[in-house]
């Protein structure tokens, strides 16, 4: 350990006696780390609060609906009479069916009037968002066709003007219901701009009263070891012999959809980490050229080393710690720059998809293996070239 100590000294000496060629040369290393710390850290957490909010959601079954594009799409409609038919049908494949329903319908409240979507939705749910105020349906609310609803946070704010909402009254389309829940808000303008902030839901029983005719969709979740296309061939099977052969439908599996999403982001976070690799290439490249100057200049004291007994381990450690210590160096200084960036995107990330936990303890192991990585792969031909030169030919130099 004094001899490493020492070589370490000797080496850092060096790189003081030619700083400013040695902060030339390090300026690769500070922009590439910093630029892969920076993409790696902004993706990583923009990946990280996108999954967690997608995940809150939970499992959203399969969903079947008619195929629009199909010559008779209006012969193939599921009518809400055939959940029943298709539930006795799929049998333990099943461990939940129910029809669904989207529309939009202007609700009113306290004067106000907004134009949004209303969906239907059951006892049955697998999703973990928390409530602000009230429950979630339950049974009786379904078994009975209760008028009642559930609304989001920011369109429960605007329809009683951030007053609470439970209890509160409703007109939907014309039919007045009662606020039973309020969900917590979704963070993240993401979700906002892609319709998760303004909805309401009422249970599906309501629904057909309210608005009776062919179901939009049917949703249903796979009874457990039940594997997702057995179940959505089963399902699809039961429709056709409902409403012939020729009936084409569309089956969506929102667990799946979920996980390529993930893949996605995982592949681009990839890509654009790679692209700034490229910088740490071409900084290893500068390290390596300049270490080679090293060794030229450094010939004759090479020589001398080596005629008083030193090794060509000793040579080779002496020059290969040299090259470390500027990967490091220029590594320390990318890292410091890299967090100030993914800091500063930081809020600009939250406000788009949520809480994004930056990976703190990933962005640090990255930027100390990389800059070791290219310390040792481009310091190693120069160390080795210094440990081979000949004594007698390096003192004569």
């Amino acid at each position: 350990m004094t001899r490493l100590g020492a070589y370490a000294a000797e080496a850092f000496a060096a790189i003081w006696r030619n700083r400013t060629r040695s902060i030339l040369t390090m300026l690769g290393m500070i922009i590439g780390t910093s630029s892969i710390i920076a993409v790696l850290g902004i993706s990583r957490a923009a990946s990280g609060g996108i999954t967690g909010t997608l995940n809150s959601f939970g499992d959203q079954g399969i969903t079947i609906a008619v195929d629009s594009n199909q010559d008779d799409a209006r012969a193939a409609a599921i009518q809400y009479r055939d959940v029943r038919t298709i539930e006795a049908a799929a049998g333990p494949l099943l461990d939940h069916i129910e029809p669904s329903y989207t529309r939009s319908f202007t609700l009113r409240a306290n004067g106000v009037a907004i134009n949004t979507f209303v969906g239907s939705a059951s006892d049955y749910y697998k999703d973990s968002i928390t409530l602000r105020e009230g429950r979630r349906f339950n049974r009786a609310d379904v078994a009975g066709a209760a008028h009642v609803c559930e609304l989001t946070a920011p369109l429960a704010d605007k329809l009683f003007k951030g007053g609470p909402a439970e209890g509160g009254v409703v007109s939907v389309g014309g039919s007045r219901c009662t606020v039973v829940g309020v969900f917590n808000e979704i963070k993240g303008s993401l979700f906002n701009s892609i319709g998760a902030s303004d909805f309401a839901l009422i249970p599906y029983t309501w629904f057909h009263d309210f608005t009776p005719g062919p179901i939009d969709s049917l949703t249903i979740y796979a009874a457990p070891g039940v594997s997702v296309d057995r179940v959505s061939e089963a399902v699809d099977a039961s429709v056709r012999r409902l409403h012939g052969a020729r009936a084409q439908y569309q089956t969506q599996d929102s667990t799946a959809q979920v996980n390529v999403f993930n893949n996605v982001l995982g592949i681009v976070a990839a890509g654009l980490t790679g692209i700034g690799g490229v910088a740490l290439v071409v900084a290893g490249i500068g390290i390596m050229n300049i270490m080679l100057v090293s060794v030229t200049e450094r010939t004759r004291e090479i020589g001398l080393r080596k005629a008083i007994g030193a090794k060509r381990g000793d040579v080779a450690l002496q020059f290969l710690l040299e090259a470390i210590l500027l990967s490091f160096m220029g590594g320390g200084v990318g890292t410091v720059l890299g967090f100030v960036a993914t800091l500063l995107a930081y809020r600009a990330v939250e406000s788009l998809v949520g809480p994004a936990p930056i990976p703190y303890l990933l962005i640090i192991s990255v930027a100390v293996g990389f800059s070791t990585l290219v310390g040792c792969v481009f310091g190693t031909y120069p160390a080795i070239r210094a440990s081979r030169l000949d004594p007698i030919a390096a003192l004569r130099s």
